[in-house]
């Protein structure tokens, strides 16, 4: 990300800093000052980097800047979950999402603006692909919305379950999650709290395996074949057995598990059978079950099952000894579904 003709210091790595003062015989170790400085002290401004010469803090500002996104609105639901719509510098939108939970609260980011998956129950993916987030834009969702919260908020967990496919843009994603969970000058979220999901595409699940320590939640949806390919294409390229294969094989941690996530869509995949298929195709993986119950929105003719049916689908994971989580859809009175603040601030600006 540049501004006329600066860089976003935030698209720069450690290493790459390093040999940028090198080259003007500055010592290595100035690179970390100035990035705990950015991540940890959310500084804006060179002129507060006190620790700094000021000579140092006069080149930086010659040839960088500290970037933000704009924050075009914000939706804050009842129940506390706030939405964010952030423009991009080219004047693309992508949202964020804060959840509260129990003890904590979660931040949901995006890493493409759109998507190209075409899942047929995703309003994102209706709106069609525009680009890869760059590793600035996928960094600065959370030091971003970090800066606007207060002591109350307990910021712990992070999940790349926003808009896009992640694994579509590793090279980002995985510059980005280094800095997330760098203890020492990053943003310090432990790698057992970051998640990021996919929708199968497998030979970058095992990429991620090898290069990352967070966790992989995989969204699955379907016990067959045809029914998946139906809900999402990208089961035609990597169908349930070359994408459960690789789930067997994904290098987990001592006491992690991967998530599957299933969206729970009236008359499609909610059916007792079906979860007795799904336990069945589980059963060789360490893994636990997230049931989301579908999300309606204008366009798209999926319901929401009934609570009978969800909970019968859940009482037969269940008594297979899963663990098994029904997510509950938070932000119903704002602009909850996925997409959906976009989609509306799009209508209006056009």
């Amino acid at each position: 990300m540049e501004k006329q003709g600066k860089t976003d210091l935030l698209e720069m790595t450690h290493e790459q800093l390093v040999c940028w003062l090198a080259d003007r015989d500055i010592a290595a170790y100035r690179a970390d000052q100035i990035l705990k400085w950015i991540y940890l002290r959310q500084a804006d401004d060179f002129d507060t980097m006190s620790d700094l010469a000021r000579e140092i803090r006069a080149l930086l500002a010659q040839h960088f800047v500290i970037g933000r996104l704009v924050t075009e609105q914000v939706e804050i639901s009842r129940d506390g979950s706030r939405k964010y719509l952030f423009k991009l510098r080219d004047g693309r939108t992508i949202e964020s999402v804060l959840i509260p939970e129990r003890d904590h609260d979660t931040l949901c980011v995006s890493s493409q603006a759109g998507c190209a998956q075409g899942c047929s129950f995703c309003l994102t993916a209706a709106g069609g692909f525009e680009r890869n987030l760059t590793r600035a834009e996928i960094i600065a969702q959370v030091r971003d919305i970090q800066q606007q919260l207060d002591d109350s908020v307990r910021l712990r967990n992070i999940v790349f379950m926003g808009m896009g496919e992640p694994l579509a843009n590793y090279q980002n994603l995985k510059s980005a999650l280094s800095v997330i969970i760098d203890n020492d000058r990053g943003l310090r979220f432990a790698g057992r709290r970051v998640t990021v999901s996919t929708a199968g595409l497998v030979p970058r699940m095992t990429d991620l395996g090898r290069d990352s320590r967070v966790n992989l939640a995989v969204s699955l949806n379907a016990t067959d074949n045809e029914t998946r390919s139906r809900l999402m294409p990208i089961n035609r390229k990597y169908p349930l057995e070359e994408l459960l294969k690789a789930c067997r094989h994904y290098p987990l941690a001592a006491g992690r598990r991967i998530t599957f996530e299933y969206i729970l869509i009236d008359g499609v995949n909610d059916s007792t059978d079906n979860a007795r298929r799904l336990a069945k195709l589980l059963q060789p993986i360490r893994c636990k079950i997230n049931l989301i119950p579908f999300n309606a929105h204008e366009g798209c003719d999926f319901q929401r099952p009934s609570e009978a049916v969800i909970q019968a689908f859940y009482g037969v994971l269940f008594d297979k000894n899963y663990t098994v989580i029904i997510r509950r859809s938070k932000g119903q009175d704002i602009s909850a579904a996925c997409g959906q603040l976009r989609a509306r601030s799009k209508a209006h600006s056009g």
